[in-house]
């Protein structure tokens, strides 16, 4: 593991946000849901998730989840995914969502 110091730990925009949509994205390669995020004062983004195994489009709108905001747009098929959804593998490599324990207002920076 590499060490790395304050000052990079600094440069990542990790904030909360708060689902507003969901739709299913069948281009991707892997199982995935498109998602619309509020972050608050840094706007409404779209992002691809590949939490479709431990999530419904239905359980989703209303949960808080932290995301990357300042990484490039990426193209994942013909879709712009503007921030990075944040999560850990469970023990069969299913996506389960990084998230808060209590409500804070969109937009807030993990620090």
């Amino acid at each position: 593991m590499e060490t790395i110091t304050w000052h990079d730990f600094e440069k990542v925009e990790l904030h909360v946000g708060t689902i507003l949509e969901v739709a299913d994205f069948p281009e991707a390669r892997k199982p995935a849901y498109k998602i619309k995020v509020d972050f608050g004062q840094f706007g409404i983004k779209w992002s691809s998730a590949q939490i479709t195994k431990h999530y419904t489009k239905d359980q989703l709108p209303g949960r808080q989840i932290l995301g990357v905001i300042n990484f490039p747009k990426k193209q994942v098929a013909n879709f712009m995914s503007e921030f990075l959804v944040t999560g850990f593998a469970d023990e069969n490599g299913d996506i389960v969502l990084a998230a808060v324990e209590k409500p804070v207002p969109n937009g807030s920076k993990l620090i």
